[in-house]
């Protein structure tokens, strides 16, 4: 058979009795989250039921999914099955079903796969050659390996770890397909229901948003999830495996104070007639009673206002806690937690630039961002100014209007474009993005933030997602090195 574009699941696959005080028929665990991960894959969907299922089992299996399902009877003498299922014209199809149901007899006339849900001890049926599988999770990386069989050894599957709400987001953009993309790639979740071991003997590539999965950072030491930690500890043992990117790679993003002084290293980019690119100044604070700000400050390169960000950049819950401070008097009333990085706030007439690296390749957009110190102050009581406190990750205070073409103009791609590379070389990643401001007056080109595996989401998909693929293709063919430390 081709690539699987079709799957139907049976009832005696998605549903089991309910039990306790419960009646009738609930959806098996896993089976939600499997139909969202075909949809989301573009996989065409089938659902079917028999001729004589009662109206609560239809009814559960007609509401299994938001996405668009076909629901069918599979076995009614009266009717044939749908055309789109009964005609193979563009791929193969997968029939799923529990091994307590009965083999019908028409299904060998549609020459559809058969892989079983084992379901107890002893099979009742299906004693072909027909795929098993122990577990509804199992299913799409089962997929990935008909398809992989399907069209050869240059096919590779790339197993993600990241928190649900963003694997929904690049789904959704197309960005995880269960089939072959054009250079061969195809995307399976790893899931905590089963070993993660068992999961990446049939992986080729980890992608991994590391930052979703940290538990806590305490003196300089991060605690993940024990989804990550049981990663580094299949890692050392198989230091073959292609990871985008090495985890160690992505500490660096972790701290605001280390990115802060990797990005003075860009000063060896700038030349004489040009514009400057450069990282904000800054200054490490432990103690906002002790310190003498006034001398500090004016070593640092900094004037108020400025923007005082935690130290630790991402992974717990007050990592996005922020302040800007109008006052040195009120540095010891600002909630953020110590220690901190005290950063310069940039006059950028409320624009920013935010930069995606896809490998080799390089995109940006532009957003609106916090207005200028002036209009900040405008807007608070004179001698009333008080620090302006927020989670970026919330809300900022962002500037009203239409701010798209603000020094649009003014923007130099190929600067930053140059700095994007000497991040890459220097970061060693693969994908990363960077926000960048123009400084009114001066026009330097400022990164003030640098974060890892962005969503890219405004960039459009037709463009980042290919380009995001070529980028883990890439990265594994030309880059990757088996054995280099990953962890």
């Amino acid at each position: 058979m081709g690539v699987v574009r079709g799957v139907i699941l049976d009832e005696s696959a998605l549903l089991t009795e309910g039990g306790g005080d419960k009646n009738g028929f609930i959806l098996r665990p896993g089976a939600e989250s499997l139909i969202q991960t075909l949809s989301l894959s573009k996989i065409h969907i089938g659902i079917s039921y028999d001729v004589n299922s009662p109206d609560d089992k239809v009814s559960v299996l007609q509401s299994a999914s938001s996405y668009p399902v076909d629901c069918f009877i599979l076995n009614d003498p009266t009717s044939e099955i749908m055309p789109a299922w009964s005609i193979n014209t563009d791929g193969g199809i997968v029939y799923l079903v529990s091994n307590k149901k009965e083999v019908l007899p028409k299904l060998s006339s549609y020459k559809w796969l058969l892989v079983v849900l084992n379901d107890g001890d002893e099979s009742l049926y299906y004693t072909t050659d027909a795929l098993r599988i122990q577990n509804l999770a199992e299913f799409p990386l089962t997929m990935c390996q008909l398809n992989k069989s399907s069209t050869g050894t240059n096919a590779a599957t790339v197993g993600y770890i990241m928190k649900p709400s963003r694997v929904e987001d690049f789904a959704m953009r197309g960005a995880f397909p269960l089939c072959p993309t054009q250079n061969g790639l195809m995307f399976v979740p790893l899931t905590p229901m089963l070993p993660l071991s068992t999961q990446l003997k049939d992986i080729d590539i980890v992608l991994h948003k590391a930052t979703d999965e940290i538990l806590s950072i305490e003196d300089n030491k991060i605690t993940f999830t024990e989804n990550i930690q049981e990663l580094q500890r299949y890692l050392e043992l198989h230091q073959d495996l292609c990871v985008i990117d090495p985890l160690k790679n992505i500490y660096p993003l972790l701290d605001r104070l280390e990115i802060q002084q990797i990005l003075s290293g860009l000063e060896e980019l700038n030349k004489e007639g040009s514009h400057l690119i450069r990282g904000a100044h800054f200054l490490k604070i432990d103690n906002f009673e002790e310190f003498n700000f006034e001398t500090g400050l004016a070593e640092a390169r900094l004037s108020l206002p400025c923007i005082v960000k935690p130290k630790v950049a991402c992974g717990v819950s007050d990592a996005h806690k922020m302040a800007i401070v109008f006052k040195v008097d009120d540095f010891k009333n600002v909630n953020v937690p110590l220690p901190a990085v005290i950063q310069e706030y940039v006059d950028h007439s409320s624009t920013l630039y935010k930069f995606y690296v896809l490998g080799e390749k390089v995109f940006h957009a532009v957003k609106k961002s916090i207005p200028n110190a002036d209009v900040l102050k405008k807007s608070s009581n004179g001698d009333e100014l008080k620090p302006l406190e927020f989670d970026s990750l919330k809300s900022l205070p962002t500037a009203s209007g239409d701010c798209s073409m603000t020094n649009r103009e003014s923007i130099d791609v190929k600067l930053v474009t140059d700095a994007a590379n000497w991040l890459r070389r220097r970061l060693q990643l693969t994908i990363f993005g960077f926000d960048v401001v123009i400084q009114e007056g001066t026009q330097d080109h400022v990164i003030v933030d640098v974060n890892y595996l962005p969503s890219f989401k405004e960039v459009p998909h037709e463009i980042s997602i290919p380009a995001f693929w070529e980028s883990i293709r890439g990265f594994q063919l030309h880059v990757w090195i088996p054995g280099k430390a990953s962890s």
